[in-house]
């Protein structure tokens, strides 16, 4: 089961008939998040594999697998900043054990997400999410 912030994004969407309008939803959501400060915005925290800039900054409160997982990210393209949004509602305040066992392929699916994305940025929340696993599995063996 999703966090509850993840399933309020999958029961908005499932009101929002078209895709138009869940694709205005996820910009929305880009919107309303907190822009990461320009500091944090280096090549460490920098994620491959996107075609827009993108940037994920971890903050792991605890040692090892039961040590509570958060990210900020943030997006020179707004549709990807609604993704950090999207992938910050399934991720944060979760355990990094918890993290590393989710299958963001299924949850995402039940937003259709891959039906209307290009294949770039596919591609890119593809990366996203394997950076987040890397940081998190990092997290979990004490690094």
């Amino acid at each position: 089961m999703a966090s509850a912030a993840f399933e309020e994004i999958v029961e908005t969407f499932e009101f929002l008939d078209d895709w138009e309008d869940r694709y205005r939803h996820v910009i929305e959501l880009g919107k309303a998040m907190k822009p990461l400060e320009d500091a944090f915005k280096v090549p460490a925290t920098k994620v491959d594999g996107c075609a827009s800039q993108v940037w994920l900054m971890p903050q792991i409160e605890g040692k090892g697998p039961s040590a509570t997982f958060r990210f900020h990210g943030d997006s020179d393209a707004m549709i990807v900043r609604g993704l950090i949004a999207v992938l910050s509602a399934l991720y944060n305040d979760e355990r990094v054990s918890d993290v590393l066992t989710t299958d963001a392929g299924a949850e995402l699916a039940r937003l259709g997400l891959d039906d209307h994305l290009s294949a770039q940025r596919s591609n890119g929340l593809r990366a996203m999410v394997e950076r987040i696993r890397e940081l998190a599995a990092g997290a979990a063996a004490g690094l």
